[in-house]
C-alpha cells in the first residue's frame, strides 16, 4: 500500500474552475473520504488521482513517485464505480478475476486469488452466478472483489453505495470499513453523505466549490469546524447559527447575542468592524430557566431517549437536543443557556472559525496534517 500525496492541484474546464490549488497527504494504510456537496471538485480530484483525468497544475505523488501525468494503467490503483460497472455477459467469477486475466497470471494464482476475496466478502457461494440476477447489495461485492483482487497500492472508490437503499447502505457501510481494516488498505473514497463519511473515515477531507475547507479526523471536524460551510454541513441537524454583536477584541471571552451575555472561548483575532456569527450544535443547547436567551417553543420531536426542541428567538430559530426528561409545551417560553467550551465563534465575511486555543491549526491549513 503507499501514501498519496497532493500538492497545488489545479483543474479548470475552460473558464470553470473545478478544483482549486488542493494540497494534502493520504496516509498509507488510511481509510480517507473526500466530502462534500455535489459539483464541489471531489469526483474531479479522484479521478485525477486515478489518472482518469489530467490535472491543469500541481502534482500527484503515489509512493513517492511523481505519477501526475502517468496514464492510470501505469499507477497501480484500483477504481470502484458508483453503478459498478459490471461485464454483464461473465459470470461473478469471471467479473472478479478480469484483472488477474488481463495481467496473464498463472491459471491456478487466478483461481486462489479469486476465490480467496469471495469467500472474504462473503460471495463465494455465488461464483458461478450470473450477475444480472443479483441483488444490488451482491452486484457491490462482486464491484469490489474485482478491484481487491489485484492487491493495487491504493483503492479509490466514487460514491460505491450510492445506488443502494438505505438498509443496505447502512450494512456496506460497516463492511467496507471492516474490509479496510482487514486488507489495511489505502483507500480514497468519495462520497456526498455525512454519515457515510463520518462512520467510516480514519480522516474527513472536506470541500465546497473546488477548494479544500478542512481536513481532519471525524470529532475533529465535527467538533471544531474550521469554517462556517463546514460547521453547517456535517451533522443532522446542522449547526445552528446567531448573529453576535461585533466590536471584539482579540481574546474576548463573551459575545453579546440579543442582549444577553454568552460566554465563548477566547477569540483568535478581533472583530471590531462587522458583527460576529456565534454556532452551536444542537446538544450544546441546555433548556434553562435563567439561560441568557430566551425563546419560545416552535416544535418538539420525541426520538427514543433524546428529543429535538425547536426554539424561535430573536436572534434565530434553534434545534435543540435535549433528553426526554425534560418537559416542554408548544408556546411555552424558555431560557437557553450554552456550554462555552464547545461554542465557536465566525467571521462574518471569511466565514472562518476565529477561536484560539481550541482552534488553533485546525484550519483550511489542515489539509497538510
Amino acid at each position: 500500500m503507499a501514501e498519496i500525496r497532493i500538492e497545488n492541484l489545479h483543474k479548470a474546464f475552460g473558464d470553470f474552475v473545478a478544483v482549486r490549488d488542493s494540497a494534502f497527504t493520504i496516509r498509507d494504510g488510511e481509510f480517507f473520504v473526500m466530502l462534500g456537496p455535489s459539483g464541489c471538485g471531489k469526483t474531479t480530484t479522484l479521478r485525477m488521482i486515478a489518472g482518469l483525468e489530467m490535472p491543469s497544475a500541481g502534482k500527484i505523488f503515489l509512493d513517492g513517485e511523481d505519477v501526475t501525468f502517468n496514464r492510470g494503467s501505469e499507477r497501480d490503483i484500483a477504481f470502484v464505480f458508483q453503478l459498478f460497472a459490471l461485464y454483464p455477459h461473465m459470470n461473478v467469477r469471471k467479473n472478479i478475476s478480469f484483472p488477474l486475466r488481463i495481467q496473464r497470471l498463472p491459471r491456478r494464482e487466478i483461481r486462489e486469488r479469486t476465490e480467496e476475496v469471495a469467500k472474504l466478502l462473503r460471495i463465494d457461494h455465488l461464483l458461478n452466478r450470473p450477475v444480472g440476477g443479483l441483488s444490488s447489495g451482491d452486484r457491490q461485492r462482486v464491484a469490489l472483489g474485482r478491484a481487491i483482487v489485484r492487491r493495487a497500492k491504493a483503492f479509490l472508490m466514487d460514491e460505491p453505495l450510492g445506488a443502494l437503499d438505505a438498509e443496505f447502505r447502512e450494512l456496506m457501510c460497516e463492511e467496507l470499513r471492516l474490509l479496510h481494516n482487514r486488507i489495511g488498505a489505502t483507500t480514497v473514497y468519495v462520497t456526498h453523505d455525512q454519515i457515510e463519511a463520518m462512520s467510516m473515515a480514519d480522516r474527513i477531507c472536506v470541500m465546497d466549490q473546488g477548494e479544500v475547507l478542512q481536513v481532519g479526523p471525524p470529532m475533529e471536524v465535527y467538533e471544531r469546524p474550521a469554517t462556517r460551510f463546514v460547521a453547517g454541513f456535517i451533522g443532522s441537524p446542522a449547526m445552528n447559527f446567531l448573529r453576535a454583536k461585533g466590536g471584539l477584541e482579540a481574546g474576548a471571552s463573551g459575545v453579546e447575542v440579543n442582549g444577553g451575555r454568552i460566554a465563548v472561548p477566547r477569540l483568535q483575532e478581533a472583530l471590531d468592524h462587522a458583527d460576529a456569527v456565534l454556532g452551536v450544535r444542537p446538544e450544546h443547547i441546555r433548556i434553562a430557566g435563567d439561560g441568557p436567551l430566551r425563546g419560545r417553543v416552535f416544535g418538539v420531536e420525541y426520538m427514543g431517549t433524546r428529543q429535538l426542541v425547536t426554539v424561535d428567538t430573536d436572534a434565530g430559530r434553534l434545534k435543540i437536543r435535549a433528553p426526554n426528561t425534560v418537559r416542554v409545551d408548544y408556546g411555552e417560553t424558555v431560557g437557553l443557556d450554552f456550554e462555552t467550551e464547545r461554542l465557536v465563534v465566525f467571521h462574518p465575511e471569511s466565514d472562518r472559525a476565529v477561536m484560539s486555543e481550541l482552534y488553533a491549526g485546525a484550519g483550511a491549513g489542515g489539509g497538510h496534517a
